[in-house]
């Protein structure tokens, strides 16, 4: 009997995602485990691995498309000894017939739903693009925030023909925008071989920076750069609409409702890193021969589980009537991937020594801009640290992660007027806030928790111990 693939869920929150390639071809061999596309989750294009084992019969879903729901059937396995012509010929089951409106309204994806009701559109005016009818967040912006029905869907092949006029955006996957951003190549000089022109991955890689591809026989001129687009709303300055992609939906939603729903409460330390750069040259020097060379904020990662060791009531999460009070250190940090923020975590980081931490961050942060993180490798931590002092910002305040309660925001070491042993001195100096989710963590807990973290910056032989 033929085996449905569906679209996985390859994170908690993923309702939809998008197809960004194939790796399989029909009446390929597949076995249990084996690659067989990459999926643009909520969080990051992910590898998608087959559970079950036979012949690739068909696929159901083209790489490209974007929106899919998690539970769509993508492609059909014959199964081991079947006859795949047979499983290909056999009707594939009739989609369930769209469920009537309910008393809330249409057939709606919650994201959809959610959008809707901030922005004050009714659903029952929106023509859904989804599977049997259903409304996706896609349609509730296209019909943007006014009663009008959405428009209807263009044929593909007028999609296909149609011009990048006006101020259309380049169609490419995620994929092929990281690899062309990394190669320095303009998408606009590249034809996309994907669905309806999109530009995929194949298109880009052997491309060359700045190449254009080679013109056909038949190719009509071609069309003058559209105008930029002007709004009255924006003062008429000249802008391109870009579309979010799925990661950075999910940053703004999370952040919107960790300011709204959070009590912030923000508390800064001004912290000596003299000795602890010097510590840090004579680490290196003797770790050297092993390939390892430390980073400040590899120290620092340590010294805040060193922190939350010594101050534990700040090691926790608020979970509505209870708490959560974590006996293990595990550090979300904030890495800027081309597809957004994400924050891989060092787990247990109060354990490790300074190697270890060192080792797994540099891994952790190529695969984050790589796009290649696992779920286990970002999802949950009891705390973060986000460090933007390699880019000279000197203080600010982070936003909290939810469920988490506190986050570490860190500032550029400089040389400043400070006061050491009773004496005013040069001393290279950073300042540190930490924001703390007011529910759970008390004022003088937090400023405890500060107050431990500079001592440990300022005493760091206690890190390698």
């Amino acid at each position: 009997m033929p085996i449905e693939i569906k679209m996985p869920a390859l994170s908690p929150t993923m309702e939809e995602g998008t197809l960004a390639k194939w790796l399989v071809k029909p009446g390929d061999e597949i076995r249990s485990g084996d690659i067989m596309a990459e999926i643009e989750t909520d969080k990051a294009t992910m590898e998608f691995e087959a559970v079950d084992e036979g012949t690739l019969v068909s696929i159901a879903v083209e790489e490209g498309t974007e929106n899919v729901s998690v539970g769509t059937v993508i492609a059909v396995l014959a199964e081991e000894g079947e006859d795949a012509d047979a499983a290909a010929a056999a009707p594939t089951p009739a989609p369930a017939p769209a469920a009537p409106p309910s008393n809330d309204g249409p057939a709606a994806t919650p994201t959809a739903r959610k959008l809707a009701e901030a922005n004050g559109i009714d659903l029952n005016t929106i023509t859904g693009t989804g599977p049997n009818g259903k409304i996706t967040k896609d349609d509730v912006e296209a019909a943007g925030g006014t009663s009008a029905p959405a428009p209807a869907p263009i044929p593909a092949t007028a999609a296909a023909a149609a011009p990048a006029a006006s101020g259309e955006r380049i169609v490419a996957s995620p994929l092929a925008k990281r690899i062309a951003e990394q190669k320095g190549i303009d998408l606009s000089t590249i034809t996309g071989s994907g669905p309806n022109g999109r530009i995929v991955k194949a298109d880009v890689e052997d491309a060359a920076p700045g190449a254009a591809p080679a013109a056909a026989a038949s190719a009509p001129a071609p069309t003058p750069a559209p105008t930029p687009s002007v709004s009255p709303a924006d003062g008429g300055a000249p802008y391109e609409e870009v579309k979010l992609n799925n990661v950075r939906k999910v940053i703004a939603r999370r952040l919107t409702e960790a300011k709204l729903n959070i009590p912030h409460i923000y508390l800064t330390v001004d912290v000596r890193l003299d000795p602890l750069l010097k510590l840090r040259s004579q680490l290196n020097a003797s770790l050297e021969a092993d390939g390892v060379k430390l980073s400040v904020n590899d120290l620092i990662i340590k010294a805040l589980a060193r922190a939350l060791q010594r101050e534990p009531q700040c090691n926790v999460s608020f979970q509505g009537d209870v708490m959560h009070q974590y006996s293990r250190q595990d550090i979300s940090v904030a890495v800027a991937a081309p597809s957004g923020l994400i924050t891989p975590i060092i787990t247990d980081a109060g354990n490790k020594g300074l190697a270890q931490i060192s080792t797994e961050m540099k891994e952790l942060a190529g695969k984050a801009r790589d796009g290649k993180l696992q779920p286990h490798e970002y999802q949950g931590g009891t705390a973060s640290l986000s460090n933007l002092g390699m880019f000279g910002t000197k203080q600010f305040d982070a936003v909290i992660n939810p469920p988490q309660a506190m986050i570490l925001a860190v500032g550029a070491g400089e040389q400043r007027p400070f006061v050491v042993d009773g004496a005013l001195q040069v001393a290279t100096v950073m300042s540190v806030t930490g924001s703390f989710d007011h529910r759970a963590i008390d004022g003088v807990d937090g400023a405890k928790l500060l107050d431990q973290f500079r001592s440990v910056i300022e005493n760091p032989m206690g890190l390698v111990v």
